[in-house]
């Protein structure tokens, strides 16, 4: 076979070969390009009025719906509820705290949190963990009467520290982690 006839075929060969890898590495940019752009949100209302927004597998629960504040009130992935930080706040207290102190704020925070757990498909049987923030660890005993009477049965896991200065001026602000039922 003459050397022309070779090197012909040769450079054909790596021509394929070069076709090949640059198809190959194009397809490799359009899949990764498309795995990083963001899906398009599902939003859903509610029965009680309350939105629900689907990103990238992340659920955004709104009860009330869409937020004033920079947070939402429950986030889900998966079938993990992760709930912002509720304060003993009611429509009857006007945009403040419930009068009372540390006893009637942690009745109301934990409604408030039963509440939120309600309306994103979970129930207080089904948190996890929470974690209190106090504006005086000196109320601690005094929150615990109010807190435990919310997990009659199992406890979940818990830290609380005190805090130099809460929303709205709370005595407590107390964020949980609950399972969807």
């Amino acid at each position: 076979m003459p050397l022309r006839r070779i090197v012909a075929i040769l450079v054909g060969l790596v021509a394929v070969v070069v076709a090949v890898l640059f198809s190959t590495r194009a397809k490799e940019r359009q899949t990764a390009s498309a795995a990083e752009s963001p899906a398009a949100p599902t939003v859903v209302t509610t029965q009680d009025g309350g939105l629900r927004e689907t990103v990238n597998g992340i659920t955004y629960h709104m009860p009330y719906g869409r937020p004033t504040r920079p947070f939402t009130p429950a986030v889900q992935v998966g079938d993990m509820l992760y709930l912002a930080g509720q304060i003993g706040t009611s429509a009857s207290a006007q945009g403040g705290v419930v009068a009372g102190g540390i006893q009637a704020e942690t009745r109301q925070t934990m409604e408030n949190i039963k509440e939120v757990l309600e309306k994103s498909g979970s129930s207080m049987e089904h948190v996890v963990k929470c974690t209190v923030f106090m504006a005086d660890m000196k109320e601690w005993d005094a929150m615990n009467e109010v807190y435990t009477t919310f997990f009659p049965n199992n406890k979940p896991a818990r830290s609380a520290l005190g805090a130099n200065g809460l929303a709205l001026n709370a005595r407590v602000e107390i964020e949980c982690i609950a399972r969807q039922k």
